[in-house]
């Protein structure tokens, strides 16, 4: 038999199914109803249903089949009209007898019966034997457990190798969580990078750019707090989240099962959800929404309960953990994305248990096509689902309402962010004044290309001249008359240069007072004139 695709909707007063049964034939088809029974055949499928309320057959119930899409839609009157039936999408809910219950281990070995038999037929007597050896109870008791509400164990002795990558603890079977815990601290400090996280503190801008996207949970909230604005009743809301018809069949492949929980493994599973829910909501956020190869990789590093086997005692202690992740692995991290996922978990728990079952159905696609990611759906999220799906609406607001009143600080991370931060920005501010020092003492501008040639124009064309009749000038030197000197007086000192225009040559004479006497510069012309350079 066929399990068909089938969808289920309500109004006050009627339950309509939608089934999907391409191929049939019509006048064949059986359906029953009768409290929350609801039974469908129609060769070769079959459908049965334990419905969330009580339908009664009073003679207004409809029935009608569109050839064209093969879809048969029956509806059926409540017993109670105005009733809202809670759970209609949880579809692998719908589909197992009420109340059934399993003790059959979740993993099983099928041995054939033909091993151990020659092909003759004949049994082979030559059975290798070991000598007995008694287990110790210590050795026993050293048996760990792990994976959704700790029901796995002795997974990973013979598979440690094989998913080695997959997980950060080594030999998870015989560590128990208070050493799971020490380990995975050392480790965050071993792994945090204080330059990669300053990078990203001082320049934020693709950091604000992921802060601004919007996930498809935004959106559903805002609707849904627009609705109790308005006062509206609480089944409005289920409407809000939908599946697509991917999601909608994968639901119907699950098998659906029940879980015999104590009260402190119910509690660990609950704040688990909490804790992989932050890491989807990162992941979500920093590829908005584009998954790519690293996605995997990202939500099962930063979620202690899938790479750590990490368990939980209170809400508080997975948000530090998560935020020393944040800080210590991917490719961003940043404080405000932490914050920022926090706040994405709270709406989706206030969204209820549709919405987190759509995030789980997301985090088991993406699992399932990472090769060695997929043992995570097996341990973990396959049965979130199947078990998310039977959860009381109530405690899921009421573990949105104890994750609002948990509040995260820098300081509570243990990895002395602020005074890193402080460090940085003393630094930054200390080579700000050393710029502006620098600046302030820069020399003046030098003068202008115009300006400069103007004044080193005679200095360039004194040698110039000078150079072609230097034997001259020094004769003219050599034959200079006694008479100059006779007019220099006694607190005077001479100096002359030779002065040439337009071919004369003439001696100029400067004079200089003593220092003693204070007397300003003066300069005069030698005596004797000018005389020709060639006469």
């Amino acid at each position: 038999m066929l399990t068909p695709a089938f969808d289920l909707s309500q109004d006050p007063d009627f339950l309509t199914i939608a089934i999907r049964v391409p191929y049939v034939r019509v006048t064949e088809f059986d359906v029953y109803f009768k409290g929350v029974d609801f039974k469908f055949y129609a060769k070769p499928y079959f459908l049965r249903l334990t419905l969330p309320g009580r339908i009664i057959e009073n003679g207004s119930e409809q029935g009608s089949y569109d050839a064209d899409k093969g879809l048969f839609t029956i509806q059926l009157p409540k017993e109670t009209p105005g009733q809202h039936f809670e759970g209609l999408n949880m579809l692998t809910a719908l589909l197992a007898p009420k109340k059934y219950r399993t003790a059959k281990p979740l993993v099983e070995e099928i041995v054939s019966e033909e091993e151990g038999e020659d092909d003759d037929g004949e049994f082979n007597w030559e059975i290798e034997q070991f000598p007995y050896e008694e287990v110790s109870e210590c050795a026993l008791k050293l048996q760990c457990h792990y994976g959704f509400g700790d029901l796995r164990s002795g997974v990973f002795q013979r598979l440690q190798d094989e998913f080695s990558d997959v997980i950060d603890i080594k030999d998870p079977d015989f560590t128990p969580a208070a050493e799971r815990r020490q380990k995975r601290l050392a480790a965050e400090l071993t792994k945090f990078d204080p330059d990669h996280y300053l990078a990203d503190f001082f320049e934020d801008e693709a950091i604000e750019q992921v802060l601004k996207y919007n996930p498809w949970w935004t959106d559903t909230y805002s609707k849904m707090m627009a609705l109790l604005g308005k006062s509206q009743e609480q089944e409005d809301h289920a409407a809000l989240v939908s599946f697509s018809e991917e999601e909608k069949y994968q639901l119907r492949k699950f098998v659906n099962k029940s879980y015999l929980l104590d009260k402190r493994v119910h509690c660990q599973v609950y704040y688990s959800l909490i804790d992989i829910l932050l890491a989807y909501c990162y992941e979500t956020r920093v590829t908005e929404g584009e998954r790519n190869v690293e996605s995997a990789w990202n939500i099962r590093k930063l979620s202690p309960t899938l790479c750590w086997f990490e368990t939980w005692t209170n809400v508080h202690e997975i948000l530090v953990s998560f935020g020393r992740r944040v800080l210590c692995y991917p490719l961003y991290r940043h404080f405000k994305l932490v914050l920022k996922a926090y706040r994405d978990t709270i709406e989706i728990l206030q969204l209820g248990k549709s919405a987190v079952l759509k995030c789980l159905l997301d985090i088991h696609k993406i699992f399932q096509e990472s090769e060695p990611a997929y043992i995570l759906n097996d341990l973990y999220i396959s049965d979130y689902c199947v078990w998310i799906q039977k959860a009381k609406s109530k405690k899921l607001a009421a573990l949105a309402e104890a994750l609002k009143e948990v509040s995260l600080t820098k300081a509570q991370l243990g990895l002395e962010l602020e005074e890193l931060e402080a460090a940085a920005l003393l630094v930054q501010e200390e080579e700000a004044a050393l710029t502006a020092a620098h600046s302030t003492s820069r020399p003046q501008t030098p003068p202008s290309g115009s300006e400069a040639g103007a004044l080193e124009e005679p200095d360039s064309t004194l040698p110039s001249e000078t150079d072609d009749s230097g034997s001259e000038q020094e004769e003219l030197k050599g034959g200079e008359p006694e008479t100059v000197n006779s007019f220099r007086g006694p607190f005077l000192e001479e100096s002359s240069v030779l002065h040439i225009n337009d071919g004369v040559c003439k001696k100029l004479v400067l004079q200089r007072s003593d220092a003693s006497q204070g007397k300003p510069l003066v300069s005069a012309w030698a005596p004797g004139g000018s005389q020709p350079l060639i006469e």
